[in-house]
């Protein structure tokens, strides 16, 4: 899949079926307008793309209000390439971006640079300097620079798929109705850091997470789930997201990963966690020695979790 970044782009030799948004989390409902836009390409002879933004554009135009993110940025392109997306258009958006008119993105980007002959919005799209342009100015413009405009519908029946649901579900800890959104199992990415090795003092060692800014996080709690190594295995992952109230009261966040019978060294090493069921609420335990039985009774329910996992069953897992 060709990436183009700001300062790397060049008018593209073939026309594109472009879709436009941030896709965070690539749930169902960008599945399917990701998927019209494959047989727009295959129809109209023009290659799949699609436009997206980082940051995302609330960090610039409403910092206080701007969501959590679902996927990183890395996610996402690895996400949209075994979608079957051929091109994408990453876009920075800052504020030199928010001061765009709408007409200006769509001559400078889907005609200058895309050759856009087909574009697919949700319904609810607007872009351009204080929200000017809309589903409507995409299809004005489109009579002058000759492409279709196809509004994608944002529900399923009368459910709607949304990056703001997956935030809601997974804050309340509902992690099935996260999944049911998105397709699959919530999965964080991150980088394996030193911590205080308590966990190894306790008989359970953890890879402590180090994650991308602004990441959205489960409910606190014990999960059973599932970690991808560097060299694309899977194993059971007994995970952490919490305090640490037996030890500590300074109310810092961390996520932590025990994975049952790997000995290796992470450190350093990137990894996905992939959450399947929630085991319980943190807890504050009467000694360290109910806590390692808590502990020990985690890990074997993770491992009865993870014997009904299967990665295969969703692309976006990879």
């Amino acid at each position: 899949m060709k990436v183009l970044r700001d300062g790397e782009t060049q008018q593209c030799l073939e026309p594109s079926a472009a879709a436009i948004g941030v896709f965070d989390g690539l749930h169902q409902g960008h599945q399917k307008v990701l998927e019209h836009v494959r047989e727009l390409g295959f129809e109209h002879g023009a290659v799949p793309t699609v436009v997206t933004f980082d940051p995302h554009p609330a960090l610039t135009l409403a910092p206080d209000r701007a969501p959590l993110q679902l996927a990183t940025l890395d996610q996402r392109l690895e996400g949209l390439a075994r979608l079957g997306i051929e091109q994408v258009r990453v876009v920075t958006f800052d504020d030199a971006l928010a001061q765009e008119s709408a007409r200006s993105f769509i001559e400078r980007v889907l005609v200058g640079e895309l050759g856009a002959r087909d574009v697919v919005v949700g319904e609810d799209f607007v872009f351009g300097h204080g929200r000017e342009g809309n589903v409507e100015t995409l299809r004005l413009e489109g009579r002058s620079h000759g492409f279709l405009v196809h509004p994608a519908p944002i529900y399923s029946g009368s459910r709607r798929w949304s990056s703001t649901e997956v935030r809601r579900a997974l804050a309340n800890g509902d992690l099935d109705g996260a999944a049911a959104i998105l397709g699959r199992p919530f999965t964080l990415r991150g980088s394996v850091v030193h911590g205080d090795a308590r966990g190894a003092q306790l008989g359970f060692r953890t890879a402590n997470m180090a994650l991308a800014p602004r990441q959205q996080l489960p409910s606190l709690g014990i999960y059973a789930g599932a970690v991808r190594m560097p060299d694309r295995s899977w194993w059971p992952a007994a995970i952490s997201v919490g305090t640490r109230p037996q030890f500590y009261d300074d109310g810092d966040l961390l996520v932590e990963v025990h994975v049952p019978g790997f000995s290796g060294d992470l450190y350093e090493e990137r990894v996905d966690v992939a959450f399947l069921t929630r085991l319980r609420g943190e807890t504050k335990f009467s000694d360290a020695a109910e806590l390692v039985s808590q502990i020990g009774a985690d890990v074997e329910r993770t491992l009865d979790v993870y014997t009904k996992f299967n990665p295969e069953a969703s692309a976006l897992l990879g």
